[in-house]
């Protein structure tokens, strides 16, 4: 249960700490308008890193279903809605949140549990 929870905080931190590293060394505010070029950037960082986040959140929890993905999941969707009514301007990063990288986070579990079945049986 605690590699459990410690793979979803790991694999929470690892999405928001990338996630604050590109929009301070970018200089542009999360909540507000970008270029295209910028939202694609951002489209493909945030899908590398929520795929990380979420190959992470299996490798320490070491289990043989996506439960713990699950629970990333939830939290990663949860943090950007409650962000989408509470914050004004732009919402394309919220929504890239929701409906992108918090599935991709599962995708990554998928991935590190099929890596593992693959390792288990060579």
């Amino acid at each position: 249960m605690i590699k459990q929870i410690l793979g979803v905080i790991a694999g929470y931190a690892i999405f928001v700490i990338s996630s604050v590293l590109l929009f301070r060394l970018s200089g542009v505010k999360p909540h507000s308008e970008a270029s295209i070029a910028f939202m694609f950037l951002t489209f493909v960082y945030g899908t590398v890193f929520s795929f990380l986040s979420g190959l992470v959140t299996q490798s320490i929890a070491k289990t043989k279903n996506l439960k713990v993905n699950y629970i990333l999941f939830v939290i990663m969707a949860g943090f950007a809605t409650f962000s989408l009514f509470k914050s004004g301007g732009s919402s394309w990063t919220q929504l890239l949140a929701i409906f992108i990288f918090a599935p991709i986070s599962i995708l990554g579990g998928f991935f590190s549990i099929k890596k593992a079945k693959n390792h288990n049986v060579s």
